[in-house]
């Protein structure tokens, strides 16, 4: 995970009127692959269960397959699980970053170099 301070890129993908996929719902994919939880990835992002439940059908919708199953609480309690569909999106889309990143290396830095020196707090 990148510092606060430390210049990042963020990528959006536009499926045109089908829907986009970005760091967001990545990031939400993956905490609800390690929380087994929609509700619980949600909070863990700071967003509403209702937004987070959003999303998920939102990316439910946009492929041929959904990217998350949900189970209903109950007895034993509800839960959710990434798809074998939803953990290859979220496989090529971190794969897209990491090219984004190796390609735009260069051009970031040159960036980064024609910015403003704030170390000092000026």
């Amino acid at each position: 995970m990148t510092e606060p301070d430390e210049t990042q890129m963020r990528l959006r993908v536009i499926f045109g009127p089908a829907g986009m996929m970005g760091p967001g719902k990545a990031e939400l994919l993956e905490r609800i692959t390690r929380t087994g939880s929609i509700a619980a990835a949600g909070r863990e992002m700071g967003m509403s269960y209702k937004r987070a439940w959003q999303l998920v059908e939102t990316m439910n919708a946009m492929f041929r397959a959904p990217l998350v199953e949900s189970t209903r609480g109950g007895a034993k309690g509800g839960g959710a699980s990434v798809t074998d569909t939803g953990r290859v999106v979220l496989e090529h889309y971190r794969g897209l970053e990491a090219a984004a990143r190796a390609a735009g290396g260069t051009h970031l830095s040159a960036l980064e170099a024609l910015l403003v020196d704030m170390s000092e707090g000026k």
